[in-house]
């Protein structure tokens, strides 16, 4: 299925949608250090999560062309990793980003942190129905997850978690064949570092270095909605494989 450049519309200004969900992103973190369910259980989550997405996309990691961008794909959007240093660092640097970075530059880092902000509350949502179904505090299994996964009932904010995973890669994809932009970010290098956003500078310089090796993300960006939505029809219809996708359907 292809994607549409346009699948997440809005007349939100990418400052303020950038302000708004860094200030999700906050109350987030402090709700999760509040919680002793979310810090038992949500690292072995994440972990099973990449591990799963690793696995799912093996072939495009092994790819010269598509292996930077799976990495920041599965690293940087998504991964087994604390993102507060990085989400901090963004914080800190608002008030220059709002000032000084155009629109185009600014939307892809709104939509990855708004993506950031949605898979923090679906893996809250999914921690405590893995609780619930199994008291599981480590060792998630894959049909204990499908059952959690299940329970949540959560369709709708699923197809959009998917949605904005595809709508930074399109927003990167096109940001990248901009000339003024790469400059602006090779000359932010300095500066960026030197005033402690150094993790901030390293996430941009990452996301951009991997769309302009890749010289076109369509089939990449396809490959991952059709297997994405594949996977979440699985899951919600029961399927006892759901991510084995070579498996041909009962």
């Amino acid at each position: 299925m292809p994607t549409d450049p346009e699948r997440i519309v809005g007349d939100e200004d990418p400052a303020q949608l950038l302000r708004a969900h860094l200030d999700r992103v906050r109350a987030l973190r402090e709700v999760r250090l509040a919680d002793s369910a979310d810090a038992a259980l949500l690292p072995a989550l994440r972990r099973w999560q990449s591990q799963r997405l690793a696995r799912t996309y093996a072939d495009l990691a092994a790819s010269e062309r598509y292996g930077p961008a799976t990495s920041f794909f599965l690293t940087d959007l998504y991964g087994d990793r604390d993102f507060t240093e990085r989400d901090l660092s963004l914080e800190r640097a608002y008030p220059f980003m709002a000032k000084l970075l155009p629109n185009a530059a600014l939307l892809p880092v709104a939509r990855a942190i708004e993506l950031h902000a949605l898979t923090a509350e679906l893996d809250r949502a999914l921690c405590r129905a893995l609780l619930d179904e199994s008291g599981a505090k480590s060792g998630i299994t894959e049909a204990a997850y499908a059952r959690a996964y299940r329970c949540c009932a959560n369709r709708v904010q699923r197809l959009h978690q998917i949605d904005l995973l595809l709508a930074v890669g399109e927003r990167l994809d096109k940001v990248v064949g901009k000339p003024l932009l790469r400059r602006l970010l090779r000359l932010a290098r300095r500066p960026a570092h030197a005033s402690g956003f150094a993790e901030l500078q390293d996430f941009l310089e990452r996301g951009f270095a991997a769309f302009k090796h890749m010289a076109g993300a369509g089939e990449f960006l396809a490959t991952i909605e059709e297997r994405e939505r594949r996977i979440l029809e699985r899951l919600f219809a029961g399927n006892p494989r759901p991510f084995d996708l070579a498996q041909e359907e009962p």
